[in-house]
């Protein structure tokens, strides 16, 4: 019989659960969608540093959207209160919901207390870029440090978030190191909880 199983009204879209359905972009989608947020952003800055700012920037809001999402389905509201779990979590958490898998590396800086790194061999952003010789040094993974100072930032852990390339023996592209230098307000919350 139809209208016979119990079917629960939501008065309000809110009430509503957050589905975890196939969630999937198709990935030239997000190439074409991406590289026409790099070519409008290229029309309007006169530099290099002003074009991955202004990437930087699209991304934060993206990141701290995501911190929001995540938080709400998969921890009940509940966020990172420590360095380490914070890090473990936009390694691991964060990158698997926006590129499919785990990031391939963390590490923390050996010069610098405050500074961790975030390794990946192929950046989806950089791949599908080709960039001219007179942008030499731009970085559209500047886009996804955006993503990364968004959540942190959002989760109460201020960073300045860089994303740099570093050249790899026997490969051609070179590997993409995001950079999280944390404020000293963090490191000195870190020690008292410690």
């Amino acid at each position: 019989m139809i209208g016979v199983g119990k079917i629960k009204q939501y008065s309000n879209v809110l009430d509503k659960p957050l589905s975890k359905g196939k969630q999937e972009v198709s990935l030239s989608a997000f190439a074409f969608l991406f590289s026409e947020l790099v070519q409008y952003n290229q029309t309007q800055v006169d530099n290099i540093a002003e074009l991955e700012r202004r990437l930087e920037d699209a991304g934060y809001a993206v990141g701290a959207r995501v911190l929001e999402l995540l938080c709400h389905r998969d921890k009940g509201n509940r966020r990172e209160t420590r360095l380490l779990g914070i890090l473990s979590f936009v390694h691991s958490t964060v990158w698997k919901v926006l590129f499919g898998k785990v990031a391939d590396s963390l590490e923390k800086g050996t010069e610098h207390e405050d500074e961790y790194m975030i390794s990946e061999k192929e950046l989806l952003v950089n791949r599908f870029i080709s960039i001219p010789k007179d942008m030499g040094t731009f970085n559209c993974g500047a886009f996804v440090a955006g993503i990364v100072r968004g959540v942190l930032d959002s989760a109460g852990f201020p960073a300045v978030v860089t994303a740099h390339f570093v050249p790899m023996e026997g490969q051609q592209r070179p590997r993409t190191t995001i950079l999280i230098k944390f404020a000293e307000e963090v490191l000195r919350r870190e020690a008292r909880l410690g």
